[in-house]
């Protein structure tokens, strides 16, 4: 009996130990809306697929090898706190949209939070406001956080009126007030800088790259 209490001890504190990462805390989840029901594509669109665009694959949403296409959510968001999980191939290449209107270039029309292998040898003439983590072409991420091809990676992307801040793995890699963007040219580019509201999305790039733990809180 006792040999029997230790082994379903042992099973879960290792349940609790994987499950920990996407949880985060009973009290630091307070609020949140699961935005992927682990089994459709209820509450998304998809706008200019390619392949196929998004699919579901046992409980994560995943744009296959080859595929694109903007995944946009159903309803917009102002400001909001939006987490989630992906995991990228070797060369992976992806966005999550914020503030986009769900048609056009999400980059210029709203607003891209970079999803990118910064180490990958066809990505080394990337300059640092299109690496992992950034807003991109527009705010560069403070690099080394990602944990690589084949690892599930934490983000966080706060957008709180005109204050951007995006967390991967627990480390605050970007924080911009959008306000102290002022290059004209920059500003021309991307229109979507202005926008106060719109689609979360995610952005296909013709490589593999998995989401799965999907959520979102608005903020007042």
């Amino acid at each position: 009996m006792t040999e029997i209490v230790i082994r379903l001890s042992a099973v879960l504190l290792v349940t609790l130990v994987y499950a920990a990462p996407l949880c985060q805390g009973a009290k630091d989840e307070e609020g949140f809306v699961s935005l992927f029901d682990g089994k459709t594509l209820q509450g998304w669109t998809l706008d200019g697929a390619e392949g196929n665009g998004f699919v579901v694959e046992e409980g994560t949403l995943v744009c296959p090898q080859g595929s694109v296409g903007n995944l946009y959510t159903t309803h917009e968001y102002a400001n909001f706190v939006l987490r989630l999980q992906y995991r990228m191939s070797a060369g992976g290449n992806n966005g999550v949209a914020i503030r986009a209107p769900g048609h056009g270039r999400a980059s210029s029309v709203g607003m891209e939070i970079q999803i990118i292998d910064n180490d990958h040898p066809m990505w080394k003439r990337l300059r640092p406001e299109q690496l992992d983590g950034s807003i991109y072409d527009v705010v560069a991420a403070q690099p080394g956080h990602n944990r690589g091809p084949g690892q599930w990676n934490d983000l966080e992307i706060a957008a709180d009126k005109r204050q951007v801040t995006v967390r991967l793995n627990g480390a605050v890699i970007l924080d911009s007030d959008l306000n102290s963007i002022t290059d004209p040219k920059v500003l021309e580019k991307h229109p979507g800088l202005r926008r106060p509201s719109g689609l979360i999305g995610l952005l296909g790039h013709e490589t593999r790259v998995e989401f799965r733990a999907v959520r979102v809180k608005r903020l007042p």
